[in-house]
């Protein structure tokens, strides 16, 4: 997915630094949402202790981004995405549908998501380089974070999901989606 091309005029600037603060806002409210959702399913599965411990934790992440993002969107004035319920919901019924599945399609659920946010945090740091470098090296260490958590996805049998090829390329289709939603609602 290419980055969206800047619009001329005066404060295009920053209505496309909105745009982005808006849906990086609704990604990580998803993301923990996701997480969420995961570990109520498996909570109640034997044996998955260690798998809910990795899952908090990458929770845990994903809520340190949302607490910088809820101090980008007061600081620079930007409104959260208007379906910040619909992102909490979403996320949360993703996770636990996949988790439903199988511990498996939980960790492909994550490599799908982070495969397609690696790429987004990758364009819009291309893009605020050279005007906001201070934000782009936080959406850098963001990025990193969650290279990280599609990583850990992987070297947990993503890949071997059952259905991964169709469950990821939904996912994958869900999140793109989901992006250009939120940087205009």
């Amino acid at each position: 997915m290419k980055s969206v091309p800047p619009r001329p005029g005066p404060g295009a600037r920053q209505a496309r630094l909105a745009q982005m603060l808006r849906v990086d806002h609704a990604g990580e409210l998803a993301a923990g949402a996701i997480y969420r959702g995961q570990r109520a399913v498996l909570r109640s599965a034997p044996g998955k202790g260690r798998t809910l411990a990795m899952i908090a934790d990458l929770e845990g992440q994903e809520d340190e981004h949302l607490a910088r993002f809820d101090e980008l969107l007061v600081d620079r004035h930007v409104r959260p995405s208007l379906l910040a319920p619909l992102w909490r919901a979403a996320g949360f019924g993703l996770g636990a549908a996949t988790a439903l599945i199988g511990e498996r399609a939980a960790h492909a659920c994550t490599e799908a998501v982070e495969t397609v946010i690696e790429g987004h945090y990758a364009r819009q740091i291309d893009e605020l380089e050279p005007a906001e470098p201070g934000l782009a090296a936080e959406l850098a260490r963001f990025r990193d974070d969650e290279i990280a958590h599609r990583d850990i996805a992987l070297a947990e049998g993503a890949r071997q999901a059952v259905a991964y090829p169709l469950l990821a390329a939904v996912i994958r289709a869900g999140c793109r989606a989901a992006i250009r939603i939120a940087e205009r609602v």
